[in-house]
């Protein structure tokens, strides 16, 4: 089943690089297939399948091989597509519980862990929770406007008819945001990210960094920016007090992480910080910015995760930061894969991170947010002394306990492979996917 979830992926992949630059409406006008759509999809699949990749060996040397496993991925994925390519609001809820249903499960995977326990009940309370808020933000947009397509929506604000419904539209928005928000892991509504990052198998802690905060986004993107961009002037300082708090908090809090996954759910909160100052901006090149920053944020998150189930071993024994010590030299390929990762995520050249926060931060500039850029600047700074520490244990201080051979499996080297020349290709040669990604804009 993992191989032939593999190959469905691989398949679907290349249908969607074969369809670039084609636009059709399906099922009422309810979903799209655009270019837009089709560079999330490409994002989404390939998160999909470098998570199949580092699983084929973990849920065997876990103990828990079934085949459910890999349907309910392809679910998930399923419905993360959906939200990309929804041109509808029900639709965007319908493709976000098909992800979330199956993410749910998955987090808990591990029946005799309690973490595992922990982490799916969490996630369910709080993600059935955030759900009744976005769908109840859903009928009062539906109320104001009284459509739920993001056309629709579109034309009507275009109209400058909705005076009399203003603050049912505003609450609407508000509810709208909530609901977003709890899915890409902002401030205030990113509790649940490090218990659940922790619990939940290596593997799918990797899918759901990437994968759900790329579909999310998604969703965000064209319901925020194309639907109700109109309300902008409303909306967006809103967005910069949320950034600021997201990317504050989650490098300050990163700073005290013993756990490395803990870590790093930290440090997806903070890159969620830096993303929503595109968002904040507004306008082509802070959206293609955008859209180029999840990739290279795929990319590297990725591989990060992939080194941390590899390395983990059966138990996710070696999970704090301290069992990296002198992992360089026992294990030179992690030990390099992980800092040219971890290098990536505090933004160094020439990698990928290093570009996406060039683009976000200078689009940011651009249109006069330089007081925001510049605490996003700060926060990045504080970023690198959490990043640095995890590769001055790879290679500066001695090992202190004697590990068991980790060994480096043919499907678990491919998808580090793929990952670390990725986030260097995509850092060195940047003009050909911010290029994609301008394309990319409904």
């Amino acid at each position: 089943m993992a191989y032939l979830s593999l190959a469905g992926i691989v398949a679907a992949f290349v249908l969607v690089l074969g369809m670039w630059g084609r636009t059709e409406l399906g099922f009422n006008r309810m979903v799209v297939l655009d270019a837009f759509s089709l560079f999330f999809h490409a994002v989404l699949l390939l998160a999909a399948g470098v998570t199949i990749l580092i699983s084929l060996d973990y849920v065997a040397q876990e103990g828990f091989e079934r085949y459910e496993y890999y349907v309910l991925m392809l679910f998930a994925t399923f419905g993360m597509m959906l939200m990309a390519s929804a041109q509808d609001l029900i639709m965007i809820f319908l493709g976000l519980e098909t992800m979330s249903i199956s993410v749910y499960v998955l987090a808990g995977w591990r029946k005799d862990h309690p973490r595992g326990h922990e982490a799916a009940l969490k996630y369910l309370l709080l993600g059935a929770f955030s759900g009744a808020f976005l769908l109840y933000g859903i009928a009062l947009v539906y109320g104001a406007t009284g459509t739920t397509q993001l056309k629709g929506i579109t034309d009507f604000l275009a109209q400058g008819g909705w005076g009399s419904r203003s603050q049912i539209l505003m609450v609407g928005t508000a509810l709208l945001l909530v609901g977003f928000g709890f899915k890409v892991a902002s401030v205030p509504f990113h509790m649940w990210t490090p218990d659940v990052y922790e619990g939940a198998p290596a593997p799918i802690t990797a899918y759901m960094a990437a994968g759900v905060k790329a579909a999310a986004f998604a969703a965000f993107l064209r319901v925020f920016f194309y639907s109700l961009g109109g309300l902008q002037a409303d909306w967006s300082m809103v967005l910069w007090v949320i950034a600021v708090a997201t990317m504050t908090l989650g490098n300050v809090v990163a700073l005290a992480q013993e756990n490395i996954k803990r870590m790093l759910a930290y440090s997806s909160i903070a890159h969620a910080g830096y993303i929503l100052v595109g968002m904040v901006a507004g306008g082509e090149m802070a959206s293609a910015s955008v859209l180029y920053y999840l990739l290279a944020y795929t990319l590297m998150n990725m591989g990060a995760f992939a080194v941390v189930t590899a390395f983990g071993r059966k138990g996710e024994e070696n999970v704090f930061i301290e069992d990296y010590r002198g992992m360089g030299f026992r294990y030179p390929v992690l030990g390099a894969a992980m800092a040219l990762f971890m290098f990536s995520l505090a933004g160094l050249p020439p990698t990928a991170g290093f570009m996406a926060k060039f683009y976000v931060f200078s689009s940011a500039v651009a249109k006069g947010y330089v007081i925001l850029v510049v605490i996003a600047v700060l926060n990045s700074l504080v970023s690198v002394y959490y990043y640095f520490r995890v590769t001055i244990k790879i290679y500066m201080q001695a090992q202190e306990k004697d590990l068991e051979g980790v060994a480096m499996r043919p499907a678990m080297g491919v998808a580090l492979a793929l990952m670390a020349l990725g986030t260097l290709w995509v850092g060195v040669f940047p003009n050909t996917y911010l290029s994609l990604a301008r394309q990319a804009l409904p």
